[in-house]
């Protein structure tokens, strides 16, 4: 009798043991099905923007995670220069962080690319993580690295001490910030060619493509936020006279540092290019009027002031006119609103012509 016990005791152990195996066993399936389907949604995504919004904010619930981040190393500003022009407001990413100089990212990882889990440090962690984080107790970090260089880091984070064990297998993890670092690569390098055939080649402003697709989101984003979009339109004057007088290589050279000189004086979320000939336009975000004219006078003071070369050593002076629209009334047609802003930025350069040229008019 005492040995029918003990056999049916010890098969009741092995039931539990073997529904224990199967359950985690459904449980990783189901893991790596989740990791599968995810990894196939980054592959698809060429967008740089959409791969950030996949990582930072759709893999966190897919996957009930506390707090994603990640961690680029962009030493050029290249990366956020690029979100930047696509209309995204870094602020709103709390969690993309960037890092100009690789020390933090090749201190925490070293030489290895194997995923880092274990306790969160604050004193060693911190960095990649916002400010106002959740309070944290265990992290996965993941380095991205391509062609043996770290260009970032995926980082999860989690309020519970034993999510992430240090020595856990990582297996997942690893090919996890293997896609996610060819995905980046790629996305970045694909936004790179895209802005090839966007840019003006003299200048290396924005061209008149770019500009016209901004113009229409921007016009867009503010009749649904209901902030104030302006329009500055500017012409530098007598630039006829500089290409007769000095040659179309001064011209040239001309039309590189009045574009200089208008950049500098832009916020980084402005959106600026060449209209054409010596034209350029630039779209102020969020900035009133009043304050459009003064950044249009800064431009306009600045320029007046620069004393420009031409290619024998000649000094000369060159001025600009610029005319300012806001954005003004609610309608449906996106396309005619933002062709009347420019028009009425335009108009108003050709009164800031007829007035005298090296002026700042308001339409």
């Amino acid at each position: 009798m005492q040995v029918s016990n003990d056999l049916y005791h010890e098969n009741q152990l092995l039931r539990r043991k073997l529904r224990t195996f199967l359950s985690q066993a459904r449980e990783n399936e189901q893991k790596q099905r989740r990791f599968h389907e995810q990894e196939l949604r980054l592959i698809s995504t060429p967008s740089l923007t959409e791969l950030l919004q996949r990582l930072l904010f759709n893999y966190r619930t897919a996957f009930r995670l506390d707090t994603v981040s990640l961690v680029l190393h962009d030493p050029e500003y290249e990366i956020q220069r690029i979100l930047e022009e696509e209309g995204v407001r870094l602020e709103e990413m709390e969690q993309l962080l960037f890092q100009h100089d690789a020390d933090n990212l090749d201190n925490l990882f070293g030489v290895s690319v194997e995923p880092r889990l274990g306790k969160y440090r604050k004193h060693e962690h911190r960095f990649l993580f916002a400010e106002n984080t959740i309070s944290l107790h265990s992290v996965a970090l993941l380095p991205l690295v391509r062609y043996g260089r770290v260009i970032g880091s995926l980082n999860l984070g989690s309020t519970q001490e034993g999510r992430y064990l240090e020595g856990a297998a990582t297996d997942f993890l690893q090919r996890l910030a293997t896609v996610v670092a060819i995905c980046v690569e790629n996305a970045t390098n694909h936004e790179r060619l895209k802005r090839v055939g966007l840019t003006d080649s003299l200048t290396g402003v924005n061209n008149r493509r770019f500009f016209d697709q901004r113009l229409l989101e921007e016009v867009g984003r503010a009749q649904r936020s209901n902030e104030p979009l302006t329009c500055l339109f500017m012409d530098v004057d007598h630039f006829k006279k500089v290409n007769d007088k000095h040659g179309h290589q001064t011209g040239d050279q001309v039309l590189r540092v009045v574009a200089g000189l208008i950049r500098e004086q832009l916020r980084a979320s402005d959106v600026l290019g060449r209209y054409g000939g010596e034209e350029f336009a630039a779209l102020l975000v969020n900035a009133s009027s009043e304050a459009a004219m003064e950044i249009a006078e800064r431009i306009r003071a600045v320029i007046a002031a620069h004393l420009f070369r031409a290619l024998d050593g000649e000094s000369l002076v060159a001025t600009i006119s610029i005319g300012v629209a806001s954005l003004q009334g609610i309608e449906n047609d996106l396309c005619a609103l933002a062709t009347g802003l420019v028009d009425r930025a335009d108009q108003a350069v050709y009164s800031a012509k007829n007035q005298g040229r090296n002026q700042v008019v308001l339409a």
